[in-house]
């Protein structure tokens, strides 16, 4: 008997414990369940769509533009290969409508980010850029004084992977009229200030200046604008040791930049580099200062 009055005061004891929870707490729940945020399907966000630009040109009733262009890795001058046989099309009625208008010339403006480095000896990767694709049409049969290179920033260039679709425009316009003065304007200025370079031809690199990198820019445009005109590379030493041991050691640096301006587009025809040794000395010998200042190649015009 008291096992049962013990049984029936437990069972009495969860019945009130449960009408309790449902009658007190269903409020608490509801209260709780409105303030958890339900949680919806959100669309993943999509990559931005690659930058691409075409192979485009107008002129009046000239026309060519195809979905294809010349493409690069990221921080890199060096045009990706094969071209597509648009691009090939397009350099072909490209150097058509030059031959046939000799008034005209291209614009050729390539673009870069800012956060590509840029490893050419021209002062901006755009510039360098415009200078491979350039140096094709030339190959090509495009008459170089009929160009024009170009560099643009453009910081919202989108690469597909680690290369970038077709980072140039093109526009034609007309030669200029002052081009002859401009041309001889740039020739006196290279020549009052040549391109100065100070390094051991046992170097690997040749790290360039903003100033040097612009005298680079300005040689090559007059290269490319007068068809017989040619860069003469001097190299030039201090006069420890012997003299013919030195006339050798300037050559082996006048060699070492040529090599490095071709590297950077400019035709090896359009070089002459020879060596003056310790003949042309532009400071004393009697210091270490001295010295190093006579240790040095320049690259001027002829």
């Amino acid at each position: 008997m008291k096992n049962l009055s013990y049984l029936i005061g437990i069972l009495i004891t969860i019945a009130i414990g449960t009408y309790l929870y449902f009658t007190l707490c269903s409020s608490c729940h509801l209260a709780m369940a409105e303030k958890v945020p339900v949680q919806e399907d959100v669309a993943p966000i999509a990559a931005p769509e690659p930058s691409s630009f075409p192979f485009a040109i107008s002129d009046g009733n000239y026309t060519f533009n195809v979905n294809d262009n010349f493409n690069f890795n990221l921080s890199s001058n060096t045009v990706l290969m094969p071209l597509s046989a648009d691009v090939k099309n397009g350099v072909d009625s490209l150097k058509g409508y030059l031959t046939a208008n000799s008034d005209k010339v291209i614009d050729i403006t390539g673009l870069y980010g800012s956060d590509e480095e840029n490893p050419t000896a021209f002062p901006n990767l755009g510039l360098a850029r415009a200078n491979t694709v350039k140096n094709y049409l030339v190959s090509q049969g495009v008459s170089s004084a009929q160009t024009n290179t170009f560099g643009k920033l453009m910081d919202d260039l989108v690469p597909s992977e680690n290369k970038l679709l077709g980072p140039v425009t093109y526009a034609i316009s007309q030669s200029s009229e002052t081009a002859e003065e401009d041309l001889k304007a740039l020739y006196e200025e290279i020549k009052a200030n040549p391109l100065v370079l100070y390094f051991s031809s046992g170097e690997a690199a040749i790290n360039l200046t903003t100033e040097q990198r612009q005298k680079v820019a300005n040689i090559t445009k007059y290269l490319d604008k007068v068809e017989n005109a040619t860069c003469n590379v001097i190299g030039h030493t201090d006069n420890t040791g012997g003299r013919i041991n030195n006339i050798t050691l300037g050559q082996e640096r006048a060699d070492f930049a040529m090599a490095y301006l071709i590297r950077n587009g400019i035709p090896a025809s359009k070089i002459r580099s020879n060596s003056e040794g310790p003949d042309n000395p532009i400071a004393t010998n009697a210091t270490e200062e001295g010295r190093s200042k006579n240790r040095r190649t320049v690259v001027t015009l002829n």
